[in-house]
């Protein structure tokens, strides 16, 4: 498993300082954001004239490209979002599943256009991941299930995100266990209490919410799943000091968990 870290936790800050903070935390890589109106640390309408300083800081700091957070359905932009992570050598870009809860017809208008991305992701060899999210269409494992049976393209997967799942009132570890033979790639964070928020960002830190991330770690483990894990917290502005703690921390939590393991 590579760790990385989404740099949308670092929102205020640039490119560069993104990089170099990650690196200190101890990450594999990083996952880049791409979302319009939150972060946008990969801009997708300029991503050609981004492309030299990402795969230098890429180099510099030793921080492979593990994947991208585009967070939209839009096919103009997705299409921009696939042309990007194949000229920056990105395997994966996220998205959420839109749509809402508990509505059938939302639910079959979702994984439709989800197969027409994935569709149009597999022309620039790329992976198309969404989540079961809160408030969406696709919200629980049963729902994650009918994309699945809904989209077989190897340009389709699952990213598995506990904290949504808890939220969902399910347990992230055994419902893991439904789909991991589809999961793709996993935001990870912690969360305490139900939501409908994961929470403050330094109590989505790994460790320090209610999640049991460090079952969840072996369900992944015994499943020898090799893709990224990418800490994705959210929220408010964080200072950089801030930053780089909850990202340390983390890390330090997923380490523990992995060696013990015996999987890093």
């Amino acid at each position: 498993m590579k760790l990385g870290v989404n740099t949308v936790l670092f929102k205020d800050f640039t490119l560069r300082e993104t990089f170099a903070a990650v690196s200190r935390a101890g990450y594999d890589g990083v996952e880049l954001s791409a979302i319009q109106g939150m972060c946008e640390h990969l801009v997708l309408d300029d991503w050609q004239v981004q492309k030299e300083e990402i795969l230098a800081l890429s180099r510099q700091y030793r921080l492979a490209l593990l994947s991208m957070e585009a967070a939209t359905l839009d096919e103009a932009r997705l299409d921009k979002a696939f042309a990007a992570a194949k000229g920056l050598g990105i395997p994966i870009v996220n998205v959420g599943p839109g749509g809402k809860s508990n509505d059938d017809a939302s639910l079959r208008e979702s994984i439709a256009v989800l197969k027409a991305r994935a569709e149009l992701a597999a022309r620039y060899g790329v992976t198309l991941c969404t989540k079961a999210h809160v408030g969406a269409s696709i919200f629980s494992t049963p729902t994650t299930l009918e994309a699945m049976k809904a989209i077989p393209l190897e340009s389709f997967g699952v990213d598995m995100d506990p904290s949504h799942i808890h939220r969902a009132g399910e347990t992230p570890k055994e419902s893991l266990k439904a789909v991991v033979g589809r999961v793709k790639h996993v935001h990870i964070r912690d969360c305490k209490g139900l939501g409908p928020s994961p929470g403050e960002p330094v109590l989505q830190t790994c460790g320090r919410g209610d999640i049991d991330l460090f079952g969840y770690f072996n369900v992944l483990a015994e499943a020898k799943y090799d893709g990224p894990v990418c800490l994705e917290v959210i929220g408010p502005s964080q200072s950089l000091e801030q930053a780089i703690t909850i990202a340390a921390e983390s890390l330090g939590f997923m380490n523990a968990c992995l060696k013990t393991l015996g999987v890093r």
